[in-house]
């Protein structure tokens, strides 16, 4: 069968005008130097659309935690806490645990809130015939018994908690030595662990009191409003009292500002308020307010494997890096940036909102 070019004949010429007899069939003449330093094998450039830039800016977020970090010389056992609701304790909880781990750690995710949503937001299922954390602090089953490892990152770890946790608060009162029953429990875990995170429910009960006698640091989620500063004032009394009563290694190591907004002059007003009260405890990276970060949960992800190119995702990557090198012998000489790079001054407000932290 003949093609249509056969048949149709010779092509008229597109170029019109005189030509060489070189050109119509013979070896072009190129001219000295032309093109020489023009690779025949030049890629096209990176596609410039929004789902482009996002494509690589995910491909830099995972080249960035292939890196890793120093691993600290023992386990830090990290608490993050606030009993006001809503301040981002889950959300940072999950996404530092999956930051650290994708940059090599070994982490796990205590889950002290009945709600269960570090549970939710790491995949592990959660409904009530699932051994959890509530067998741990109320049957003393071992801690082992309850790890689940976290699909999505290697590494990673999850205590889940199940809605039987909400009973606990009563079943520990009469139990001996109801504070300490966590920190028993993560001291006799086995397996090497580099960090754990445990997410505390947004009150200041018996299950925070387990976790604040079961750690060493204390780590604070603050969202950029004026109400989260309300009633921190009583977190940082308590953490006071039971470093004086039950754990003298307890401290507030870290601060981290979440949903943070730069174009309102309120979240710019209460990250100098706290930046100002606290000095170096504050990161200097703040958590920017985003969609993604918000969504993640839905799918059973951290921000980390749902959209690793996101503002949110390079964020807690951010976040998790200050704070690991922090950890390092000395490492808390990280120099306090008064003005730090995504937070514009604005003009301090009359009234001052430090009294909220009072």
């Amino acid at each position: 069968m003949r093609s249509d070019a056969n048949i149709a004949g010779p092509m008229a010429d597109p170029v019109p005008g005189p030509r060489s007899a070189e050109s119509a069939g013979g070896p072009l003449s190129v001219p000295p130097g032309f093109g020489s330093d023009v690779s025949r094998e030049t890629l096209p450039p990176m596609d410039d659309t929004p789902i482009g830039r996002a494509a690589q800016m995910a491909v830099e977020a995972l080249n960035r935690t292939g890196e890793g970090l120093p691993r600290p010389a023992q386990t830090r056992v990290m608490v993050v806490a606030n009993q006001k609701g809503g301040v981002g304790k889950t959300t940072t909880t999950v996404n530092l645990a999956a930051s650290l781990a994708l940059h090599g750690a070994r982490v796990l995710v205590i889950d002290l809130d009945p709600q269960g949503n570090a549970s939710t937001a790491l995949g592990i299922d959660h409904h009530a015939e699932v051994p959890s954390i509530y067998d741990v602090l109320v049957e003393s089953k071992p801690l082992s018994d309850v790890v689940l490892p976290v699909t999505d990152v290697e590494g990673l770890f999850c205590a889940p908690a199940t809605i039987d946790l909400a009973g606990a608060e009563i079943e520990l009162v009469s139990l001996v030595a109801r504070e300490s029953r966590l920190q028993r429990a993560i001291e006799s875990y086995e397996q090497p662990l580099d960090y754990v995170l445990i997410d505390c429910p947004p009150s200041l009960g018996l299950l925070t009191v387990n976790a604040l006698v079961a750690g060493a640091e204390v780590v604070i989620p603050i969202q950029c409003e004026y109400y989260a500063l309300e009633g921190l004032g009583q977190l940082l009394k308590n953490v006071d009292l039971v470093r004086a009563h039950l754990n003298p290694k307890l401290h507030v190591s870290t601060i981290l500002l979440t949903m943070y907004d730069g174009r309102t002059r309120l979240a710019s007003q209460v990250a100098e308020e706290v930046r100002t009260h606290f000095g170096k405890e504050v990161l200097r990276t703040s958590i920017p307010r985003s969609v993604r970060i918000s969504e993640a949960p839905s799918y059973g992800q951290t921000v980390l494997t749902y959209d690793p190119g996101s503002s949110g995702a390079l964020s807690y990557l951010e976040a998790a890096r200050e704070m690991a090198l922090r950890g390092l012998p000395g490492g808390m000489a990280v120099e306090y940036d008064p003005q730090p790079q995504g937070e514009q001054h604005n003009e301090q407000h009359p009234h001052s909102m430090s009294e909220g932290i009072q």
